[in-house]
C-alpha cells in the first residue's frame, strides 16, 4: 500500500482542518515546497496537493504553491534528467504530485497540470457533470482520480459545505462504468480527527473492484496496517505527520509493496 503525505493549501499555507471546518484550521507551515520536499526526501512517492481555497471557490487559488511545489520536487532529481512535470527521483524513486481543488473544466485541468500536477483529482464535478470527468479520464489515461467525500455515506460538495443525498458507492459505480478506475475516499467526519479509519467504507468501496485511495482519520502507524488489510491502494496521511504520530518513512518501510497508484505514471 502506497503511504501519501498531505499538503492542504490555504492562502498559500500549510494547513488542516477539523472534518472539513474551514473555521476550525491549523497551520503548520508557510513554506509548501519545503515541506514536499521533506515528504519526497523521506520517499515518497506521491504527495497529495489540495487546494482548500480552489475547493470551495470553484477554481484552482493556490497555484502559485502548486508551482512552487513541482518546482521543488522535480529539483531533487539528477541534474539534466528529462522527467514528467511534478515528479522527481528523490531517494531512487519518482515522486508525483497529485492535485486537487476546483477542478471543474478543461482550464482549471490545464492550468493544474502546467502547474506541476502529474495525477488530477476530480470532486464535485464527478455529480454535477460525469460526462465531462468521463472525458477528462479517457483523455488522460491513469492520471484522473474522483474524490468522494462522505458524510455518513453520502457524497459531500463544493468544498463539503454541501451535502448531497447520493450515496458514495452508486456514485463510484456509476462513474465506474464510464472509465473512472481511482477514487480518493475520505470521510469527512474523521478528517483531520486521528480517531482511525473508516475501513467498513473503504472495504465496501474496494468490493466494486475499484482502486481505493483512503483519507481521514489515520493516526498511527497501526491505522495505516488496517487500511492494507482492508484492502486500499493508498492512504492519504496529514495532521499525523505533522504531529509527529506517523513517522513517513517507517509507515513508507513498513507498507511498501502491493499495487502501486503512481505506476501509471512511470
Amino acid at each position: 500500500m502506497l503511504v501519501i503525505p498531505a499538503i492542504d493549501l490555504r492562502g498559500g499555507r500549510v494547513v488542516r482542518l477539523r472534518r472539513g471546518d474551514y473555521a476550525a484550521e491549523t497551520a503548520y507551515a508557510d513554506d509548501p515546497a519545503a515541506v514536499a520536499l521533506a515528504f519526497a526526501a523521506a520517499g515518497a512517492r506521491l504527495i497529495h496537493v489540495v487546494d482548500l481555497d480552489g475547493a470551495r471557490d470553484g477554481r484552482p487559488v493556490n497555484l502559485a504553491a502548486l508551482r512552487r511545489i513541482g518546482e521543488a520536487v522535480d529539483a531533487g532529481g539528477p541534474p539534466g534528467e528529462t522527467r514528467p512535470a511534478g515528479t522527481s527521483v528523490i531517494g531512487g524513486a519518482n515522486c508525483s504530485v497529485q492535485f486537487g481543488g476546483g477542478l471543474r473544466d478543461d482550464e482549471a485541468i490545464a492550468t493544474a497540470t502546467a502547474g506541476g500536477a502529474g495525477r488530477l483529482v476530480l470532486g464535485s464535478a464527478a455529480v454535477a457533470d460525469p460526462a465531462w470527468v468521463e472525458a477528462v479520464a479517457r483523455r488522460l489515461p491513469g492520471r484522473v482520480l474522483v474524490s468522494l467525500d462522505a458524510r455518513d455515506g453520502r457524497l459531500a460538495v463544493h468544498g463539503w459545505r454541501e451535502t448531497t443525498r447520493t450515496n458514495v458507492l452508486d456514485v463510484a459505480g456509476r462513474l465506474m462504468d464510464r472509465g473512472v478506475a481511482e477514487f480518493v475516499y475520505t470521510d469527512i467526519n474523521r478528517d483531520g480527527t486521528g480517531d482511525g479509519p473508516d475501513l467498513r467504507g473503504v472495504e465496501a468501496l474496494a468490493a466494486l473492484g475499484c482502486s481505493v485511495i483512503a483519507s481521514g482519520g489515520v493516526g498511527s502507524l497501526e491505522d495505516l496496517r488496517r487500511l492494507a488489510a482492508a484492502g486500499a491502494a493508498g492512504a492519504i496521511v496529514g495532521r499525523a505527520l505533522y504531529e509527529g504520530s506517523v513517522d513517513l518513512r517507517e509507515a513508507i518501510e513498513t507498507l511498501s509493496g502491493g499495487h502501486d497508484p503512481c505506476s501509471a505514471n512511470g
